[in-house]
């Protein structure tokens, strides 16, 4: 588990973290997310012990981060937004240096294991300097794994992959999730609802959101939306006259939304009555980025 606790970072008189406090547990995948100068990578940076906090504590697993560095670093793995290498080794060279860094016994053995983890295989005899982004991000997430962490810190883990790329290492990071901490820092939403157990949101330093990312999606919901899919395009009117506003969002798909509770008894008899050819009736749930705009937001006003 990891533990944030009213952790603050200034620098001069501005507040870059302030008090900010959440949890992170074994097992889960915890999205940390934040505008740009929101304070994510200075939290990052605290929790891994690359700078020391203002006030506050960072536990991982029971270690205090600025109390006992060296145990809090042989526990975590940290891949950073900007990845550092050194371009003049070779893949598995530098791999193998890592793995003899921690001293890690048959550091060989465990440079394959981490080469085949993240698909490393055909470069693994390239220079670091002939890699494109993507790839050189494959072997800083090596990298933060290679001594088997029970802590895994990412920021931007898929910056510069193409799609495909990113699904595989998206599922490496759901595998290894099993059991480790994880907390992963992103811009792309699709990728947090994608993997993601836990959401946190910070902006301008503070906290604005900690919670299941299911929950922050009921508790955003202050009107209720159902989307409506028919065989064939309906006429909007009959909707309209029972005093709703459906908006097309397909050839065949209309929202509709209101402040009522739920509308889906309400709409199945109107269906029934008009003899609609209705396929389907589900709730309609805001998406993260919808839900980011609005913390966000709300913390600006």
């Amino acid at each position: 588990m990891v533990s944030i606790q009213q952790l603050t970072k200034i620098f001069g008189r501005q507040y870059a973290v302030n008090e900010i406090s959440f949890e992170a547990q074994k097992g889960q995948i915890t999205g940390f997310l934040g505008p740009n100068g929101a304070g994510k990578s200075t939290t990052m940076k605290m929790a891994t012990g690359y700078i020391r906090p203002t006030a506050g504590r960072v536990v991982l697993e029971g270690i205090d981060v600025e109390a006992e560095p060296l145990q809090a670093k042989r526990i975590t793995g940290y891949l950073p937004e900007h990845n550092p290498l050194y371009l003049d080794m070779y893949v598995r060279e530098f791999l193998r240096f890592v793995a003899s860094a921690y001293g890690l016994k048959q550091p060989g053995r465990k440079v394959d294991e981490m080469i085949e983890l993240v698909g490393l295989t055909r470069e693994r005899s390239k220079k670091l300097s002939t890699l494109s982004k993507g790839y050189r991000q494959r072997v800083g997430l090596a990298k933060a794994l290679i001594h088997d962490p029970k802590v895994l810190i990412l920021d931007e883990p898929t910056s510069g992959l193409d799609p495909n790329q990113i699904l595989e290492i998206r599922q490496v990071i759901k595998d290894i999730a099993v059991d480790k901490t994880v907390i992963l820092s992103t811009h792309i939403m699709q990728e947090v609802e994608a993997i993601c157990d836990h959401v946190v949101i910070i902006d301008r330093g503070n906290l604005v959101a900690d919670d299941k990312l299911t929950v922050l999606k009921e508790g955003l919901n202050d009107t209720t939306g159902i989307i409506l899919e028919f065989e064939q395009e309906v006429d909007q009117k009959v909707f309209e006259e029972a005093g709703f506003e459906p908006q097309a969002i397909g050839e065949r798909s209309y929202l509709i939304n209101s402040e009522r509770p739920d509308l889906r008894a309400e709409l199945l008899r109107i269906t029934s009555e008009q003899d609609l050819p209705l396929v389907s009736l589900t709730r309609a749930q805001n998406s993260l980025e919808e839900i980011f705009h609005r913390l966000t937001q709300k913390s600006e006003a």
